[in-house]
Formats: C-alpha cells, structure tokens, sequence
C-alpha cells in the first residue's frame, strides 16, 4: 500500500475509535501551553502535569514571570529535564513575548520561533492547538509512528516528516492528526515494545506486518 492509501484507512480508524484526541497537557491560555510545551522537552506531560500548577499559581502571567530570575523558576521546575536551561528560556521567553509581542503569544511561525526554547515542534503545537491552524508537530511519538505505519518513508529527520504529513493530511485534519499519532505511540506503539497484538491498525501497519 502506497502512504496516501494507508492514511486513508488510518484516518478512517481515528475517527471512528478516538473522535476527540486532545494535548493531555494541562493550561489555562496561550501562555501556559507554551510555558508546558518549553518544559516538556525531553520529558514526559505526566512530569510536566505535576509542576505546572504551582508554578502557575506563583507565575501565571508573562507579566509575572518576566519579573523574576531564571533561579527562582528553577527551583519551581528542577525536577524536570535540563531545569537550568528551561529556567533561563521560560523567563527570557515572557520578557520577549512582552518586549516584542505585546504580551500575546504571536500565532505565526517565523514570530514564535524568535522566542528562547522555541523550537520548531514547540511552534508547532502553539499553531496547531491554540490557533488551530493546519500544522504538525513532529516529536519522537509522531516520527516513530508514522515510519512504522508506513506513512512516512525514508524520512532521516522531524522536518521530512512534517513535510511528508501535512503532504498526506487534508489541512483540517492536521491538527487532531497530530495528537492521534502522539497518542498512539504514548500508550499502544512503543519505541521498545510495540502492543501490535492490541493495535487497531496493525492491517494496514508495514511495521505490524513484519511480525508473526
């Protein structure tokens, strides 16, 4: 099967066995889902999910946050993955987002990719989950899954694979596409131990189809 024929039968499943398919990130607006999507690098939404309210309680505004040092926000967040330097990006980011973008998380590419932390998966997600604009997000789920369903190919790289699905995804799609994927990998298609005998999609999977 060709990728454009087996996510026609992916999209088909998604739809019918996980309708709503969301961020499991937990955040009040804009600035809160940037702040969590920043500290979930390398790191996983359930960690994240447990050191999000307390520093939201203490900085829950750019405002806030861009009044304090990076040592106080780490010490909010250390038991996180690489604090020191996400301490440093989360409070440069709500100094830039008041110096250059009026306080607002901007809702263009180019824009969030000036802000420190912000990459472009990060930028992905903000564009896709806030604005609801066609974009995909690759993270190692993404990547992982759609090699093994075969809906990517040859891709060496996040960035080809982005190009590969937003190629293979009508626009609107995208983004609930991005968190089926990113939800398949978390909970049925390890990395290590993929539950293929549990995989709905295993049919049409070149991966599952490998195994006996």
């Amino acid at each position: 099967m060709q990728p454009k024929d087996i996510c026609k039968k992916v999209i088909v499943w998604f739809q019918e066995n996980m309708p709503v398919a969301e961020t499991e990130l937990h955040y009040h607006d804009p600035f809160q889902l940037l702040v969590a999507v920043i500290l979930s690098a390398q790191c996983t939404d359930k960690r994240v999910n447990q050191i999000t309210p307390e520093l939201f309680k203490r900085f829950p505004t750019p405002e806030k946050m861009a009044e304090v040092e990076p040592e106080e926000v780490f010490e909010e967040i250390r038991s996180c993955s690489y604090p020191n330097n996400k301490a440093k990006n989360i409070v440069g980011m709500a100094r830039m987002l008041l110096s250059d973008f009026h306080g607002s998380v901007p809702e263009e590419m180019e824009e969030l990719l000036k802000l420190p932390g912000v990459g472009r998966k990060t930028a992905n997600v903000i564009l896709s989950v806030v604005f609801n604009k066609p974009a995909m997000a690759v993270d190692t789920h993404v990547f992982r899954v759609s090699a093994r369903l075969g809906l990517t190919i040859g891709s060496k790289t996040p960035e080809e694979t982005e190009r590969q699905l937003v190629k293979l995804f009508l626009p609107e799609l995208l983004p609930v596409a991005h968190h089926w994927l990113i939800l398949h990998g978390r909970y049925v298609c390890l990395a290590r131990k993929p539950l293929c005998g549990a995989c709905g999609l295993r049919e049409w999977c070149v991966f599952g189809r490998t195994l006996k």
